[in-house]
């Protein structure tokens, strides 16, 4: 009876490849909780083991952690009531998302490829594209997808992957791959926060390396918000502020709040 405790207290001990990837997941929580989504070949070099190696560590059921757009991140950040739903924001500030975006979207002329962020924001800019002119738009939501296929002389691209309920979108290391070869005039993008010290920010990790790619992508980036956002600062931190032509904010913002932003192109649409 000894003899078989001692064999069985052996058998559910982990193995040493199971303590090797144990060790290399908590390194790489350590590394995304100091610096946000970190590139996948820099897990890799830090770790001193190849890709596919971060890759297999990765895709175990149990793994707290996803690769996601080449970036590894939280599988499940956030929680609760800070979780980000497209359903209970739809109707938050409505009347200054669409001011905002009624202004945005007169930047759009005949011919421009667009690329049109996830978020309740953005449907707003979605409706408010001049009718009619022809439009290349890229988009990865389903409710940006089902505004924009309605106009006439538009041609859709919907990046696709994995779908994600809480926004209505999808993502995947091959749509981020897909829209880096694009060539995008005009990008505007959502935000959970535009902070003035701390940058743009959302609550969903896995848009932040498509936001990010339409960025590198686009001739011109605008964030698009209502002031309900100024001064936030939300989990998915995805962009520095001098990258945008202009910062959007539909509202009227107090003018200590606008005096922090006083270095950045920042248009208040009243209302």
């Amino acid at each position: 009876m000894a003899s078989t405790s001692t064999s069985s207290t052996k058998a559910a001990q982990p193995t040493l490849g199971a303590r090797s990837r144990a060790l290399r997941l908590t390194r790489m929580q350590e590394m995304i909780r100091d610096h946000g989504p970190t590139p996948l070949s820099r897990i890799a070099d830090v770790l001193g083991v190849t890709v596919m190696t971060v890759r297999r560590d990765l895709a175990g059921e149990d793994s707290p952690l996803i690769c996601l757009g080449g970036h590894v991140l939280e599988a499940s950040p956030g929680g609760g009531e800070n979780r980000y739903s497209i359903d209970r924001e739809a109707d938050q500030h409505a009347q200054r998302k669409r001011l905002a975006c009624q202004h945005a979207a007169r930047r759009v002329v005949e011919g421009d490829s667009l690329f049109i962020d996830c978020g309740t924001t953005m449907t707003h800019l979605a409706e408010a594209l001049p009718p009619e002119i022809g439009l290349s738009v890229i988009c990865y939501s389903l409710n940006i997808a089902n505004i924009v296929s309605q106009r006439p002389n538009t041609q859709v691209i919907l990046l696709g992957g994995l779908y994600h309920p809480s926004s209505a979108s999808f993502a995947s290391e091959e749509g981020v791959a897909y829209l880096k070869r694009l060539g995008v005039n005009k990008a505007f993008l959502s935000a959970g926060g535009v902070d003035a010290r701390r940058g743009v920010s959302c609550s969903n990790f896995h848009e932040v390396p498509i936001k990010q790619a339409a960025i590198e992508s686009a001739a011109e980036c605008y964030v698009v918000i209502d002031q309900s956002k100024l001064g936030r600062f939300r989990p998915a931190f995805y962009s520095t502020l001098e990258v945008f032509s202009a910062i959007v904010v539909g509202g009227t913002p107090e003018q200590d709040q606008l005096d922090l932003f006083s270095d950045f192109p920042v248009e208040v649409v009243a209302g």
